[in-house]
Parts: C-alpha cells; sequence; structure tokens
C-alpha cells in the first residue's frame, strides 16, 4: 500500500487465513514458549517476539507498525505518554554531562521536562527561537547531542523550518527530533524534510477522541550514529552480552535500544487496550485532520473580523507570520488548533464562561471543540507581566476547533464574544 489514506485504515495489522479482522486487544502480560533455548534467544535478541509486555506486545506493536508506515520510518516504540516518548528520545542519545539544543516554543509539559528533570539528571538544555539560524548554530556546541523542535508549536502555533534545522543539525553531526503531535502525518511527514526522529502524544489528534494516553517515537533510519561518535548506539552495551546495536541492527538502532534499553529499565509501557483504541482513532485520522483543518480555517477567518478579537495566530491564516512555511510543510493546511487574544483577562474569563458548544478543558486535539485559558490554568502562577514576558498575554485563549458542524462552532463564539462586550 502506498497511499496515506489506505495506510491509516490498513497499515500495521495483517490478519492471516481465519484471524480476526480487526487488530485484537491481547491482554496478557505473558507469552508462553516450548523451550528454555527460544526464550533465551528473545533474551540475546537474536529473535523476534513477545515474551513480557512491557517489552512488546503485539497490539501495541500494530499501532507502532502503522506509526512507522505514515511517518515513512523503520520502525516505533509505543510509550505510556507523549511525556515518555520525548523522555526516551532525549535518553536514548544524551547522558550526564551533555546537551541538547531546543526550540524555546514547545509545550509546557516538554519545556519542564527539559528545563527541570533533564537538568537533575546532568543533561543541559539551552533554548532558542528554533528558527533564527544564527542563534541555533551558536547554541551547539562540543557535547551537544540533539536537536529538539515542533513541526507546529503549542500552543505558539509557529511553524518550524525543518528543513533549515535538520541541515544545521547534520552539518554538526547531530540529528534532529521533532514532535509532529499537531500537524500528525498527514499533515506533513518531518522524516522526508530531514528530521531523524519523530515523537507524538498520541493522546492527540492520533486517538482523537481522548480516551487514550499514550505517546510514540519513530526512527527515521536516516542517521549515521557510529559515523558521528553515538557510543552509546554503536560500542557493545555489557547488559546485552557486548552486542552494538549499529552493527546488529543497522539502521534501526536507534529505535531498539530505545525499547530494549530505556522501556526494560524505565518500564514507561503503554496498556494494550490504548493501543487498540488509538489505533481505531488513527482509521480515520485522514477523514478526521481534513475537516479540522477546514472548520479550523474557517473559524479563524471569523476571529480575525470580530473588533474584539485583538489579535489571532492561525498558520494556515492568510497574513499569518508563519503562512509561507506552512505552505511548504503542511500543505498550506494549520491543524485544527487557534490561539487569539481578547483585551483582558476579565474579557477572556468572560467569554469562556458564556460558551455553550465548546467546553473548557485541559486538552486540545479531539473530536470536541474546546478551549483553554492559559493564565488561569496551565500558567495561573505567573504574574500578568511575567505572562507577557512568557508570550501569553492574560487574554490569550486556546482554541481546539473539533469536526462539529463549523456553523454551529461559529454561532456559539459569536455569542459568547458578544457576551464578554
Amino acid at each position: 500500500m502506498s497511499q496515506l489514506e489506505t495506510k491509516c485504515v490498513q497499515a500495521g495489522y495483517e490478519p492471516a487465513n481465519g484471524e480476526p479482522r480487526v487488530v485484537p486487544v491481547i491482554q496478557s502480560t505473558t507469552y508462553k514458549y516450548s523451550s528454555v533455548e527460544e526464550v533465551g534467544d528473545l533474551f540475546d535478541l537474536k529473535t523476534d517476539g513477545y515474551f513480557y509486555t512491557r517489552l512488546a506486545n503485539p497490539t501495541c506493536a500494530a499501532l507502532e507498525n502503522k506509526m512507522a508506515a505514515l511517518e515513512g520510518g523503520v520502525g516505533a516504540l509505543y510509550t505510556s505518554s507523549g511525556q515518555a516518548a520525548s523522555l526516551f528520545a532525549v535518553l536514548n542519545l544524551a547522558s550526564a554531562g551533555d546537551r541538547i539544543v531546543s526550540s524555546a516554543n514547545i509545550y509546557g509539559g516538554t519545556l519542564n521536562l527539559f528545563n527541570v528533570t533533564l537538568r537533575k539528571l546532568g543533561i543541559d538544555v539551552d533554548f532558542v527561537d528554533i528558527n533564527n539560524f544564527a542563534a541555533l548554530e551558536k547554541a551547539i556546541v562540543p557535547g551537544t547531542k540533539a536537536v529538539f523542535a515542533e513541526t507546529i508549536a503549542n500552543p505558539a502555533l509557529t511553524v518550524a523550518d525543518i528543513e533549515k534545522i535538520a541541515a544545521i543539525a547534520h552539518d554538526h553531526g547531530i540529528p534532529l527530533i521533532i514532535d509532529n503531535t499537531f500537524a500528525t502525518p498527514v499533515i506533513c511527514r518531518p522524516i522526508e524534510w530531514g528530521a531523524d526522529i519523530v515523537v507524538h502524544s498520541t493522546s492527540k489528534y492520533s486517538d482523537g477522541h481522548a480516551v487514550a494516553l499514550g505517546g510514540i517515537i519513530v526512527d527515521g533510519g536516516t542517521f549515521d550514529w557510529k559515523a558521528n561518535g553515538y557510543k552509546g548506539l554503536s560500542e557493545p552495551d555489557e547488559s546485552y552480552h557486548g552486542l552494538s546495536y549499529t552493527e546488529v541492527f543497522g539502521k534501526a538502532a536507534f529505535i531498539v535500544k530505545a525499547r530494549v534499553q530505556l522501556m526494560r529499565d524505565l518500564g514507561s509501557a503503554p496498556a494494550p487496550m490504548n493501543a487498540f483504541l488509538t489505533n481505531l482513532g488513527m482509521e480515520t485520522l485522514h477523514l478526521r485532520m481534513e475537516r479540522h483543518c477546514e472548520n479550523a480555517l474557517r473559524v479563524a477567518r471569523f476571529l480575525k473580523a470580530e473588533k474584539s478579537v485583538v489579535s489571532i495566530k492561525y498558520p494556515a491564516l492568510e497574513g499569518d507570520a508563519d503562512y509561507d512555511r506552512a505552505a511548504k510543510y503542511l500543505g498550506g493546511k494549520g491543524s485544527g488548533v487557534i490561539t487569539f487574544e481578547l483585551a483582558s483577562r476579565e474579557k477572556a474569563i468572560a467569554f469562556m464562561n458564556a460558551l455553550k458548544l465548546a467546553k473548557i478543558v485541559v486538552h486540545v486535539a479531539d473530536v470536541r471543540t474546546g478551549v483553554l485559558h492559559p493564565a488561569s490554568s496551565t500558567h495561573r502562577q505567573l504574574t500578568d507581566r511575567q505572562l507577557i514576558e512568557a508570550g501569553i498575554h492574560p487574554g490569550t485563549i486556546r482554541l481546539s476547533v473539533g469536526i462539529e458542524n463549523a456553523e454551529d462552532i461559529i454561532a456559539d463564539l459569536k455569542q459568547a464574544l458578544k457576551a464578554a462586550d
């Protein structure tokens, strides 16, 4: 199968004669074998198979195979959350004394992960404007192991210039990790633009129904780890009898190491039922993203024309600062999230409290329209001055546009804006 729509529906699982047509839920931690030797070969990584669901499970594998096919990678690892996927992607490359460079405009949870927890582990992080190429070049120093960015930043909604960022990273002999959560492979496939590793919070558009936490890492198989001095991937791993991942697994070295070393030791294993639900959601991903993008553009145009809206950010909107990059990398689409600003905190709160169809939720990217006021929730600890310094106005609202009828969404926004005047 070559077309993305077909991969959404059928990639990752091929039933044999008499097997279930739908991916089954293998709700088992344990797998039976006929001989001690067979189990020994599994532990020595000489053969493929399942022996404990922390490392691999058939239902999770179907989802991994589907996402790898959609992103164009050589393999994938499903994790218990998007946070775990981002953490594993970095820890697979960097350890105490190393550094990474990250976009400053990333999801707040990832920002805290990098700025607080990674530093506690001895990994330093340099935050930059990822599209400021001079700043990016300057931030890459000896000991830098990766560059990290989001295709569409959450919640800034800036679009990363993936091709140029990848070229800079590769000139310095380091890989580019891209969080593709908001774009999804339906809108952008970062590996095609030079990214080496792709991560997702599958809890968002991949699931699409707000029912299953999860994350995933996709290995592009494009980076030469040995030639660029990544000893953890190329030199013998004594915990696997001196095995070298690059020698034994070639282009899949990164993703195999993430599974058999990090998942083995850190145990951020996903539930098979969550894999089943996420796979079910991904079967309609191509259809849902089309409607999310269509609705969001109509809503963005409506908001831009409203006098009470101080500013609006949506990359596919005509005149947006990222419009050209959205045309190049996103096919002119902008996904389903819009950020806009009202004149004050009070007006933003009044607007949100007046909504009927759209609901106030601490989540984005599912089929239902939802809103979040960062100053009252995710950034509640900051003063108004600190909010502005962080690029968030007290009147900023994040709107996740669902797949309901666009006229109903706009009517709800219109009456809430009127109530907030």
